[in-house]
């Protein structure tokens, strides 16, 4: 559980902060111009904390420029009213803050909250709750008393509902991983389920070996010819995707596990769904037994960085990595050669250039690692 933010430092972040927000801001940083968050505030911040020798104040120095932006958005909260309530979805460190009144439901993911005076009732359970819990997904959360909440993401992504006066906080040094779900969609190689919130992309959830399979139909261009695929279906475990996975027992991709059964429903990790890649970009091949090595194999060929080799074995594997090293292998060469993987897609007519500048527009620069 996160530790409740002194009210000294909440004081200095806010002094400051109004500072920010007077300072006016671009179109780069609307909130408060990157030359005063160099120049002025990170330097005015340290001296503070040098001058109250306060150890809170100095752990948090480490996410000053976050902070003073969320400060900014705090001072701003009365311009946005969402009469009903509207949904978004957020990446890690991004925050959405609301005064008393406020209510906010989360969907997915994991979200803390955060204030300084007042109270938040979780309305689902009749129970006041305290600075720095950890809301439970799908209780109703009121802003209550004369206060002001912070709501801050602390899973890699997160869906929410809310309604009220807001002002967000939107994190630039996280990866975007509904932004790149977004760009996949665009592009025809990721769909949403049926799930009714967060464009049903379930990013929070770990994927399945089926879904697995039907992302690599389609980062080899073959969505098309599998869907048309008409042979009997050698796998009895199949609920769904069932000419994808005879499709691919046709090509080769897959036998199974060898006994009838394909596991439709077993969970991958990331060597396993980068196995799939590297077979898609020719790095790899069907008969391969040890999966086990797939993510060292791939940052030796350069398909990944090093960086992202170790935040990948660090971190669980959700959907959201499927979209991200879908989204990434777009942009690395094919094996023995110097053609993009969306070179590649484009020439067999998956998507047009024009969409993929589309979707790139789209996605920040923010790697693992």
């Amino acid at each position: 559980m996160k530790r409740r933010i002194p009210a000294l430092v909440l004081i200095l972040l806010l002094a400051l902060g109004a500072a920010a927000a007077a300072a006016g801001g671009s179109a780069g940083d609307p909130l408060v111009t990157l030359t005063y968050l160099k120049e002025q505030f990170t330097n005015a911040f340290a001296q503070k904390v040098a001058e109250t020798g306060d150890a809170d104040a100095a752990a948090l120095y480490s996410g000053a420029l976050d902070q003073v932006s969320l400060t900014a958005a705090k001072a701003s909260v009365y311009q946005n009213l969402a009469e009903k309530p509207v949904e978004a979805s957020l990446k890690q460190s991004d925050a959405v803050a609301g005064p008393t009144g406020f209510s906010l439901l989360p969907l997915s993911g994991t979200v803390t909250v955060s204030f300084d005076a007042g109270a938040v009732v979780d309305v689902t359970d009749g129970t006041e709750i305290r600075s720095g819990s950890a809301l439970t997904p799908r209780h109703q959360y009121l802003v209550a008393e004369n206060t002001l909440a912070v709501f801050t993401v602390t899973s890699q992504t997160a869906v929410v509902q809310y309604e009220g006066y807001y002002a967000f906080a939107l994190s630039a040094s996280t990866v975007d991983y509904v932004a790149m779900a977004d760009a996949l969609k665009l592009l025809s190689l990721f769909q949403g389920s049926d799930t009714g919130y967060g464009s049903g992309y379930n990013l929070e959830q770990p994927p399945t070996r089926m879904q697995a399979l039907v992302m690599f139909i389609r980062v080899l261009g073959e969505e098309e010819a599998a869907l048309a695929c008409t042979a009997p279906c050698p796998f009895t475990d199949i609920t769904w995707g069932h000419s994808y996975a005879a499709y691919a027992y046709q090509m080769g991709y897959t036998v199974g596990y060898g006994d009838g059964r394909f596991g439709a429903n077993n969970t991958v990790d990331a060597a396993s769904y980068m196995e799939f890649l590297l077979r898609a970009m020719g790095y790899s091949k069907a008969g391969v037994d040890d999966w086990s090595t797939a993510l060292e194999r791939a940052a030796d060929s350069g398909v990944i960085t090093q960086g992202e080799l170790a935040s990948l074995k660090a971190m669980p594997f959700h959907r959201a990595q499927v979209v991200y090293l879908s989204y990434r292998a777009l942009e690395t060469p094919l094996s023995d050669s110097s053609t993009l993987l969306s070179d590649k897609l484009i020439r067999s007519g998956i998507f047009t250039s024009s969409q993929l500048a589309q979707a790139r527009s789209l996605v920040s620069d923010v790697r693992l690692g």
